[in-house]
C-alpha cells in the first residue's frame, strides 16, 4: 500500500498498515484541516513559531531553572536529525523509539526524528523491559535515544531480542552521548520533504486492556490535533506557561507540551515527577498559566488544602477520566476556574469532545470539537435517538490505524471509531458520559455506571482515592466493589465500610452502594496515570473463582461422607 507520493525508503508503516477498508472515515470539513501534499510537522512545530515569535523567546523551562529558547530547540533538533542521518544511517520511514522523562531533550529528539522523516515510536519511561519488548517486537525500531538513567531495560530487550537496535543515550557522559554528537554538528538541516499522508508517530496504547496496541498517525494528524481542540476550545496564547502531568510518550501529554504549546508560541514547564500536591506548588512558584493533567490529581490538590496554590492559572484541562461534578464544581467556587474536560483517545490522538467558557454544561463533557462529529450507537451499530446510552461513535480528520492488528475490526465500525465509552446525548447535541462500556455492572437487573458510584465515593472525607468495578455474585449476578485507599491515618475496618456505604447511599440511588468495599494501600496505575480496573477486576473474579472452587470442594466432601 505504499503512496507514490512518500518521502519514505522504508515502506515498513505503509506496508503494515490495516486494509483500507478498515479505516474509519476521515473527514476534513474546517479550512484549518485543508493540507498540502507536502508537509513535516516538525518543520510546523518548531522552525514556523521561530521565525513568526523570534528565537530568544522562551520554549522549554524545567523547574530547577533550565530554559531554551525557540532558537536552542530548532538548533537541537536540527543536531539530533544530523546525527541520525549522518553518523547512525537512518533513512525516511526507519522507526526510532524514545524513551526518557518530559526534559528538553527529550522534545528536541522528537522533533529531530520527524526532520530526518523517520517514525517516532514513543514509550513510557516508566515501562519495564517485558513491556518494551513486544512494542520493540511490533515496530522494529533500529535506532533507541534513550535517557542515559532509563537505559537498562533497553538494553536488556536489545540483547534479548532486538540484536541490531542501535541504542543511544543522551543526558550522561558516557562517550557517544547524543548531547555530544549533537553539540559538534552545525544544526544546519534540511527537514526531509515528507507527504501530509507519511507515517510520522507510533503510538502504543497505554494498556487499559493489558495489551498495547500500536496506532499509526501521519504528518498531518500532528497538525490536526491543534486545528482542532487546540484552536478551537483550548485556545493557547504566546505568553502562556503550559503544565502537563502527563508524559509525552501519552498522546495528551505531546498534545499539551509539545504541539499546542509550540504552534501557539507559548513556552512549556517540563517536570518528569511530581505528586499532586508538589505540583501545585510549582504551579504558584512559576507562575504557571495553564494546567492540564487528570481528575485524579485535582482531587488530590483539593484534599490537601493546596488548591488555592492554582489561583494563578487562566486555563485547566481534565482528561484521562471524566472529572466528577462535584469536584467540578469546587475548583468552581474555590477558584472561579470553569475545568476544561474532554474525552480522546490514543487512536485519534487527542480530544475530540469538549467545551469552554459559556459553552460548558457542568457534568457533561461536552460537544464535538470542531472538525469532528460524534453520535452514541446502538447495539446493532445504529445511531440512537437522544436520551439513549449507547457507545461513542467518533469522525475526524484523525482515525484509528492499528499497526498490523486484528483488533482494528473491533475498533472502526461502519466508519466510526467506536472508542469502548458509553454516553448518553442530549437533545442540545452534548454528551454525557456513563462509563467505559467494560465499567458498566449489571446487578439484580439495574444498569450502574462504576464512575458514578466511584465519584460518591471520593467525596467522603476520609477517601482518597477509589476504584469500582463488579463483582461476580450467584444471587445478583455482579455486585458494586470499590477498592478504596483512605486518607493517612485512617483505618480501615468493617465499621469504616459501613459508614462509607450508608454515605453512598445518602448521595445517590441506594441500589447504587458498594456492598463490597475493600481497603488498599494503592490503585493499579499505568505509567500514564490511568486507573487499571482490568486488573481490579481480574482481582474479583479469581478471588470468585477460588470461592467458587472452595465451595464445590466442600460439597463433595460432604458428599462422600454422606457415602
Amino acid at each position: 500500500m505504499t503512496d507514490p507520493a512518500s518521502a519514505h525508503a522504508d515502506t515498513f508503516a505503509r506496508d503494515h498498515l490495516p486494509p483500507a477498508d478498515q479505516w474509519p472515515v476521515l473527514e476534513f470539513t474546517t479550512e484549518l484541516l485543508q493540507y498540502p501534499e507536502r508537509l513535516n510537522a516538525a518543520v510546523e512545530l518548531i522552525d514556523r513559531p521561530t521565525a513568526a515569535h523570534g528565537a530568544d523567546r522562551p520554549a522549554l523551562r524545567t523547574p530547577d531553572g533550565e530554559v531554551w529558547t525557540y532558537g536552542d530547540l530548532r538548533l537541537r533538533s536540527d543536531q539530533i536529525a544530523q546525527v541520525l542521518t549522518e553518523d547512525l544511517g537512518l533513512v525516511p520511514g526507519n522507526r526510532v523509539l524514545l524513551r526518557s522523562p518530559n526534559n528538553p531533550w527529550a522534545v528536541a529528539a522528537w522533533l529531530g526524528v520527524l526532520k530526518a522523516g523517520g517514525i517516532v515510536v514513543s514509550t513510557m519511561a516508566a515501562l519495564r523491559a517485558r513491556e518494551l519488548a513486544p512494542i520493540v517486537a511490533k515496530t522494529r525500531p533500529v535506532v533507541a535515544l534513550v535517557d542515559h538513567r532509563y537505559l537498562d531495560e533497553v538494553l536488556a530487550v536489545r540483547d534479548a531480542a532486538a540484536p541490531g537496535l542501535v541504542v543511544v543515550p543522551h543526558g550522561g557522559d558516557a562517550d557517544g552521548d547524543l548531547c555530544g554528537r549533537a553539540g559538534r554538528k552545525p544544526g544546519r538541516f534540511a527537514a526531509v520533504d515528507t507527504a501530509a499522508a507519511d507515517v510520522a508517530l507510533f503510538g502504543p496504547t497505554s494498556g487499559t486492556t493489558g495489551v498495547p496496541k500500536i496506532t499509526v498517525h501521519f504528518h498531518r494528524d500532528v497538525l490536526s490535533i491543534d486545528n482542532t481542540f487546540g484552536r478551537h476550545t483550548l485556545r493557547l496564547r504566546p505568553d502562556d506557561l503550559v503544565a502537563c502531568t502527563a508524559p509525552f510518550a501519552f498522546t495528551f501529554g505531546l498534545g499539551m507540551l509539545v504541539v499546542f504549546t509550540l504552534r501557539a508560541g507559548a513556552c512549556a514547564f517540563l517536570t518528569e515527577a511530581t505528586t499532586p500536591v508538589q505540583l501545585a506548588e510549582l504551579v504558584a512558584e512559576h507562575g504557571v498559566t495553564v494546567l492540564a493533567t487528570a481528575p485524579t490529581a485535582y482531587q488530590q490538590i483539593v484534599k490537601s488544602g493546596a488548591v488555592q496554590r492554582l489561583s494563578g492559572l487562566r486555563r485547566a484541562v481534565s482528561a484521562g477520566e471524566h472529572i466528577p461534578l462535584a469536584l467540578w464544581e469546587r475548583l468552581r467556587e474555590e477558584l472561579g476556574l470553569e475545568v476544561i474536560d474532554g474525552i480522546g483517545a490514543t487512536e485519534l490522538l487527542h480530544i475530540f469532545i469538549s467545551a469552554d467558557g459559556a459553552d460548558i454544561r457542568p457534568g457533561a463533557t461536552g460537544r464535538p470539537v470542531a472538525g469532528y462529529r460524534a453520535t452514541v450507537l446502538g447495539p446493532d451499530g445504529e445511531e440512537a435517538e437522544p436520551g439513549v446510552p449507547g457507545r461513542l461513535g467518533v469522525i475526524g480528520p484523525v482515525g484509528c490505524r492499528y499497526l498490523d492488528d486484528e483488533r482494528q475490526a473491533n475498533y472502526v465500525l461502519n466508519g466510526w471509531n467506536v472508542t469502548g465509552d458509553t454516553f448518553v446525548r442530549d437533545e442540545d447535541g452534548y454528551f454525557w458520559y456513563q462509563a467505559r462500556s467494560d465499567d458498566m455492572i449489571v446487578s439484580s437487573g439495574y444498569n450502574i455506571a462504576g464512575p458514578e458510584v466511584e465519584a460518591a465515593v471520593v467525596t467522603h472525607p476520609d477517601v482518597a482515592e477509589t476504584a469500582v468495578v463488579g463483582a461476580p455474585d450467584p444471587a445478583r449476578g455482579s455486585v458494586v466493589c470499590a477498592f478504596v485507599v483512605l486518607r493517612e491515618g485512617v483505618a480501615g475496618d468493617a465499621a469504616k465500610a459501613r459508614e462509607i456505604q450508608d454515605y453512598v447511599k445518602r448521595l445517590i440511588a441506594p441500589y447504587k452502594y458498594p456492598r463490597d468495599v475493600r481497603f488498599v494501600d494503592a490503585l493499579p496505575r499505568n505509567p500514564s496515570g490511568k486507573l487499571q480496573h482490568f486488573k481490579l477486576r481480574r482481582i474479583v473474579r479469581e478471588q470468585a473463582a477460588d470461592e467458587t472452587a472452595k465451595d464445590q470442594t466442600a460439597k463433595d466432601q460432604t458428599a462422600e461422607d454422606r457415602a
